[in-house]
């Protein structure tokens, strides 16, 4: 199993955009992704501005497909002007 955490800062005033932008990624991808175990979209409580993936997979096979679909490669395309810093992914295995 593979879990995956992108952490995005996001501009203050492009986080309803962002979240509308992501919140379709979220759908796209449970709905075609086979292999996806969660896509979750969270937001900091402390700072909105950040908005985390936290995502879990099957395999590194199904995360691969993921992030060669349309609606990734779309949507990633798109982040870009909404981030105020790039962000940051971290992909972690499961051992316990």
């Amino acid at each position: 199993m593979i879990k995956l955490v992108a952490q995005n800062t996001i501009k203050a005033d492009k986080v309803e955009a962002f979240i509308a932008l992501a919140t379709q990624l979220v759908h796209a991808t449970r709905e075609n992704d086979s292999g996806c175990i969660r896509y979750e979209l969270l937001q900091d409580v402390k700072n909105p501005q950040v908005l985390t993936m936290l995502e879990e997979w099957e395999d590194e096979a199904a995360l691969s497909s993921h992030s060669a679909s349309p609606h990734f490669k779309e949507a990633i395309a798109q982040f870009a002007e909404y981030m105020e810093k790039p962000g940051e992914t971290h992909l972690y295995k499961t051992l316990v």
